[in-house]
């Protein structure tokens, strides 16, 4: 299974119970053969464009672990969910989340020696 970041835009009028959106886009991973590993909501916040005629979306981050067939599948599933009003799913770059982790830990010693 590979490792994929999936960020999901809600409709923003489903903001007083965000939890079924959700729960449909768990389902929707689950369903597919995934599992999540971490799930993030950032809130409510302006769109760049306008779509569907809303100006704003609740954005939902998640990291995903999916078989080979999930990634359309999940596509094909969403594309067609109302409450979604876009998604992006991408592969992740193991190379370049290795340098940010390295560049993290780097950082933390760097402030533990100068204190």
């Amino acid at each position: 299974m590979k490792e994929y970041e999936l960020t999901v835009l809600i409709h923003p009028d489903l903001e007083a119970d965000i939890e079924k959106p959700l729960t449909n886009v768990r389902d929707i991973i689950k369903s597919a053969g995934g599992e999540i590993i971490r799930e993030d909501n950032w809130g409510k916040k302006r769109l760049a464009y306008s779509i569907n005629r809303e100006d704003f979306a609740i954005y939902v981050y998640m990291d995903v672990k999916l078989p080979a067939d999930a990634p359309l599948k999940i596509s094909n599933t969403l594309n067609i969910t109302e409450e979604v009003l876009r998604y992006l799913l991408v592969k992740v770059d193991e190379k370049g989340r290795a340098l940010l982790e390295e560049a993290a830990k780097n950082a933390e010693t760097a402030d533990a020696e100068e204190k």
